[in-house]
C-alpha cells in the first residue's frame, strides 16, 4: 500500500503518526510525507529543514515532499494548497492519508484539515491525527505502536530544536508524546497507541472459498 501523511509543521507528522508510520514502514509498505511550511515561525528554516530530513532518514519514505507555503499563513491559500495536496495525491495515488485535526488552536492545523477534506474527496481512506493543540478528539481507530515506540522517540528527537518547545513548564515533546500514547493505549487496551478520528474508512474483508 502507500500512505500518505500530511503535516502543517516539520515534527507535526512525527508527533501525530510517526509509530503507526512505522509500523506500515516495517511491513513493507510505501510512506509518504508532505510538509506544508518549513516552521520558520517556530526556529530558523535552515535548521527545521535540516531536522524534518533527519527525521525522515530513520522514517524512511519514499519521498519527503515539501509544500512550499510559509508558515502561519496557510488559511490566505486555502484554494492553492486544495490544488498542491491534489497535484501530490496524482503522482502517488495513496491508498491511506493521516493528516491533522481540524479542531485546533493553531490555524494552520486548521487550514490544512479543511484543505484535505476538499482535496481528498474522492480518496477511501482518510484518518485524522492528533497533536498537542488538538481539542475535542474522540478517536474511533486505534494502532498498536508499541514495537516502534522506539522509533517514535528517535523521529521526534531530531527535532532537537523543538523538543522542550512545549510552553509547558517541565515538559518536553517526548513528555507529552508518551502520555498520549499511554492514554490511548489504554482507551484500546494495549500499552502505547495512536488514535486517529476518520473521515472515511474502508474495512475490506477477504471473500472466503
Amino acid at each position: 500500500m502507500k500512505i500518505l501523511a500530511i503535516g502543517a509543521h516539520p515534527d507535526d507528522i512525527e508527533v501525530g503518526c510517526s509509530g503507526t508510520l512505522a509500523k506500515y514502514g516495517q511491513a513493507g509498505h510505501d510512506i509518504y510525507l508532505l510538509v506544508m511550511t518549513e516552521g520558520h515561525m517556530g526556529g530558523r528554516r535552515a535548521v527545521r529543514k535540516k531536522e524534518q530530513l533527519k527525521s525522515a532518514k530513520i522514517l524512511k519514505p519514499q519521498a519527503l515532499l515539501w509544500g512550499g507555503f510559509e508558515d502561519t499563513s496557510l488559511s490566505l491559500h486555502m484554494n492553492r494548497m486544495v490544488q498542491e495536496i491534489e497535484a501530490v495525491l496524482k503522482g502517488i495515488d495513496p491508498d491511506f492519508i493521516f493528516v491533522q485535526y481540524a479542531d485546533d488552536t493553531h490555524q494552520d492545523h486548521r487550514s490544512l484539515a479543511k484543505a484535505t477534506v476538499s482535496a481528498t474527496r474522492y480518496v477511501r481512506n482518510v484518518l485524522f491525527y492528533e497533536g498537542p493543540t488538538t481539542q475535542n478528539f474522540s478517536p474511533t481507530v486505534f494502532v498498536d505502536i508499541k514495537e516502534t515506540m522506539d522509533t517514535k522517540f528517535a523521529t521526534l528527537l531530531a527535532h532537537q530544536s523543538q523538543v522542550e518547545k512545549t510552553n509547558i513548564e517541565g515538559l518536553s515533546i517526548t513528555d507529552i508524546v508518551r502520555s498520549t500514547a499511554v492514554f490511548r493505549g489504554i482507551q484500546g487496551r494495549v500499552q502505547f497507541a495512536e488514535a486517529f478520528v476518520p473521515l472515511r474508512l474502508f474495512i475490506n474483508i477477504t471473500e472466503l472459498p
